[in-house]
């Protein structure tokens, strides 16, 4: 027996080292490979896409084609991609609100590895704050925690129902332990108007586009969804250090239609790993999203969409009543 285990692992050894060599040696990409985003251009996730596409082909010198195939939530853009030839050639980069929370929301029935081979997380959102409006007078948590337990659903929160800010909004109420009304505003852009006219109270957004509010003291920002404090945001204060056992990161992921020579998958998640080490990818970031640098190589990034996953599937009757 012992020498079967033995024999087993020594083989499994040999395997996994000739799937490094192969990730090395294999000849990809070798012409343009297409990358299908399914969001809008000028986005959180178009941006980072985009900043990958420019410094895969600084490395690989082969050009990224970014695509942008919005609607549907992004199942149009993951349909896409899934049945595409599993050839290398097509890629999806998508955060954790196209893979898990669709699937949460009852969007999609499939889980995020069902129809996709997963290469990396290319990069990890840490940017997004809970803004409030100035006519809410709402600039703590303990705030929001004050008015919405004297009156609840007082406090409005504006997001896009069934969506990634909505399943926000959500574990925030549980965890602060109190009940606020949502209503479907739509875009950022849309959250802003609706932020500055004091027709919403709250609303979950990236904060490159509302810190000249916070400046002109229009908006406040309560906290930042992070595990602990991005400094590129300032003083604003995490979710955790105001008492709540809350973070909620955004991962970027790319990923493949299943059938991909794990090669590929191995050789793009490698080639990733060298953008990040890039100070000017880095710096880039920092300017379009004040960002910071974050990779998960494959086997870490599955280890962490299935916590995110598990954890998200808890608020699965909640957000499928969108109201």
């Amino acid at each position: 027996m012992k020498k079967a285990i033995g024999f087993t692992l020594a083989a499994m050894t040999l395997v996994i080292g000739s799937t490094f060599a192969r990730a090395a040696d294999v000849a990809w990409p070798t012409r343009p490979v297409q990358i299908i985003v399914p969001a809008g251009a000028g986005g959180d996730t178009d941006f980072n896409a985009r900043q990958m596409a420019r410094y895969f082909e600084k490395i690989t010198g082969k050009t990224m084609i970014v695509t942008n195939v919005n609607g549907g939530g992004g199942t149009i853009a993951m349909s896409q991609v899934a049945g595409a030839a599993p050839d290398g050639n097509t890629i999806l980069f998508a955060h954790t609100g196209h893979l898990i929370v669709n699937e949460v929301s009852g969007l999609t029935n499939d889980k995020f590895d069902a129809k996709f081979d997963i290469s990396c997380i290319a990069a990890v959102d840490k940017s997004v704050v809970l803004a409030a409006g100035k006519k809410s007078a709402l600039k703590e948590v303990k705030d929001i925690v004050a008015k919405a337990k004297a009156a609840p659903n007082s406090v409005i929160y504006g997001t896009e129902l069934g969506g990634y800010s909505h399943l926000q909004g959500l574990i925030f109420q549980k965890q602060a332990g109190i009940q606020m009304k949502f209503v479907d505003v739509g875009s950022a852009s849309d959250k802003i108007t609706s932020l500055l006219g004091g027709r919403i109270d709250l609303a979950s957004i990236s904060y490159g586009p509302v810190k000249d509010y916070q400046a002109t003291g229009d908006m406040f920002m309560v906290g930042q969804y992070n595990k602990a404090r991005n400094p590129l945001l300032g003083e604003i204060k995490t979710f955790n250090e105001q008492g709540m056992t809350f973070d909620m990161e955004k991962p970027y992921i790319v990923a493949f239609p299943k059938g991909t020579n794990p090669a590929i998958i191995k050789k793009m998640s490698d080639v990733m790993a060298q953008i990040t080490k890039d100070p000017a990818y880095a710096k880039a970031l920092e300017e379009g999203f004040k960002q910071p640098v974050a990779f998960y190589p494959t086997k870490e990034a599955i280890t962490e969409l299935n916590a995110v996953r598990d954890d998200y599937m808890q608020y699965k009757d909640l957000l499928r009543q969108k109201k």
